[in-house]
């Protein structure tokens, strides 16, 4: 039997069957006149929510979705770092795929699912690297041990095994003491993420979901328009 002959192994029976799940979302809902002036205002609003209320391990936890030279994509899940009317802030290794990505195409997609309130927030916009300046102020903010990780890990690039990692950790932790300053890697910064459009997602009963997005305008003002669902 050749490979594309192969018969599918068949799912274990004990797993759960993914079409029978189902979840009963919210009756209250979301309207044009409860919206705020600009999607970042609107996003504050509901950010501080998620962060207060909605019982969420990280609620600056986002998908990053984008696409390479050829439009071959890829997602991955980051932490926003800042946002405000400029945009949606996250930092990275400039050598990662996400990166080289972002390099070659700069249109990206931000997720930001809020599963325990049946929310979703979507940013749609072109991304630009942070000052260096801006980048070394948050670098200083980081735990010493998260500043040394930025130097040992060559970010999406393949390597032999965790030891490989872990002594290159330590090489630099021998270098580095606690209580001194790491220098911030010249192959390390950030993206701010300047929006297009922004939807808020509201999950509803019987799957007829509120989704409103902000759409900028040539102006400089937002226009709001409803989706369906």
């Amino acid at each position: 039997m050749n490979e594309e002959d192969a018969v599918p192994a068949a799912p274990d029976p004990a797993a759960p069957d993914p079409a029978a799940m189902r979840k009963h979302y919210r009756e209250e809902g979301l309207s044009e006149a409860e919206l705020a002036a600009t999607p970042v205002e609107q996003f504050a609003r509901w950010f501080l929510q998620a962060a207060t209320e909605g019982r969420l391990f990280e609620p600056n936890a986002m998908v990053v979705s984008t696409a390479d030279a050829e439009g071959r994509p890829s997602s991955r899940t980051v932490l926003l770092k800042h946002f405000d009317d400029a945009g949606f802030v996250f930092y990275t290794n400039y050598d990662s795929r996400k990166a080289r990505d972002l390099t070659a195409n700069p249109h990206v997609s931000l997720l930001f699912p809020w599963y325990t309130m049946a929310r979703q927030v979507i940013v749609a916009g072109v991304a630009r690297r942070t000052g260096r300046d801006e980048t070394a102020a948050y670098f200083r903010t980081r735990p010493h041990g998260s500043q040394l990780g930025a130097w040992a890990s060559a970010q999406s690039s393949v390597i032999a095994s965790r030891a490989e990692l872990d002594v290159s950790y330590a090489e630099l932790a021998a270098r580095y003491p606690e209580g001194e300053q790491v220098p911030v890697p010249p192959h390390w910064g950030g993206f701010r993420v300047v929006p297009r459009t922004v939807e808020f997602w509201q999950g509803r009963e019987n799957r007829l979901h509120d989704r409103l997005r902000y759409v900028f305008l040539p102006d400089g003002g937002w226009r709001v328009e409803r989706l369906s669902p």
